[in-house]
């Protein structure tokens, strides 16, 4: 594995204990300029790792948490009379940072949630006629809760297939939780933390995940893959072509990770359900979560032969 980005992964398990692979995927996500979204129950360690994250890396944090009253100019900035009523001058909101966590996103109403889209797509907001480009790098650690929860409302299709990856942390095993109650408090862990990368850094790793050669048989394995999503029984809708160009970003971020200058099957195999699980919906009863979306992708990845 890459040694600074294996720094990286064991300061953030100091932090969040027992979650490796969530850990290493959301680096991943990262590395490869996405959005992440996580999503589980309340108290399991979301914002917690969105801020280790952004520590971490070294990038200039905000935190917005979305509540059902919460306005787009909240969010984005508003332009405000100048004292002379001459004009106008533009005040930015907390969206204008390098990592923005929208905390519990789905308790925001959806024109707020909107109103990240563009963000989230151009790294740019537009007010009042005028864009207004954002920090870069820009990324959304974006958490949610539940659907079946009281005061949510479900994100829409389009503003899911923004984020590169959505994650499910659960609850910590026993040794994990033992780990986490006898030890030091979380938030004073986190304001310790040093950064293990600078924003120049992480802009030259995420120039050489781009850069990882893809071979053709590599990319026939990916159409198949995609195209075992469209066919499937299981899934009411398959993976876009965006989704495929998502899949092979991540499956780089994944090969680098671990130190190679190739993509290989099975750092497609190791991101396919976090790119895949929030773009798909399943078929019949399961399609209240997605515990039944990655066994499908499981056993998909068992069917499709490399």
């Amino acid at each position: 594995m890459n040694h600074e980005l294996a720094a990286l992964l064991a300061q953030l398990d100091g932090v969040l204990v027992g979650k490796k692979d969530q850990l290493q995927l959301a680096v991943c996500c990262l590395l490869a300029g996405g959005h992440l979204l996580i999503e589980d129950l309340p108290g399991v360690g979301k914002t917690t790792l969105a801020q280790a994250l952004a520590c971490s890396f070294g990038l200039e944090f905000n935190r917005v948490q979305f509540t059902s009253d919460l306005l787009p100019g909240d969010l984005l900035g508003t332009s405000m009379p100048l004292p002379d009523a001459t004009g106008f001058v533009f005040h930015p909101g907390p969206v204008f940072t390098q990592v923005l966590l929208a905390d519990e996103i789905n308790r925001a109403p959806p024109k707020t949630q909107s109103a990240l889209l563009e963000a989230m797509e151009e790294r740019q907001v537009s007010i009042d006629g005028r864009s207004h480009p954002l920090p870069e790098p820009f990324f959304v650690i974006a958490t949610q809760n539940p659907h079946d929860q009281r005061g949510t409302y479900a994100l829409p299709e389009s503003q899911l297939d923004r984020f590169l990856m959505s994650l499910s942390l659960g609850y910590p095993d026993a040794a994990a939780e033992r780990a986490l109650l006898l030890g030091e408090d979380r938030r004073e862990l986190l304001r310790r933390m040093p950064p293990r990368l600078d924003r120049g850094r992480l802009r030259q790793l995420q120039e050489q995940a781009l850069a990882l050669h893809v071979a053709p048989a590599l990319a026939d394995y990916v159409q198949r893959l995609l195209e075992a999503t469209r066919q499937s029984r299981e899934f009411a809708c398959g993976l876009s072509p965006r989704a495929g160009l998502a899949l092979l970003r991540a499956a780089r971020a994944h090969a680098l990770l671990h130190g190679r200058d190739y993509c290989a099957p099975q750092d497609v195999q190791a991101v396919l359900p976090a790119v895949a699980v929030h773009r798909l919906a399943a078929t019949g009863q399961a399609q209240a979560g997605g515990s039944a979306v990655t066994a499908a992708l499981q056993q998909l990845l068992q069917r499709v032969p490399l």
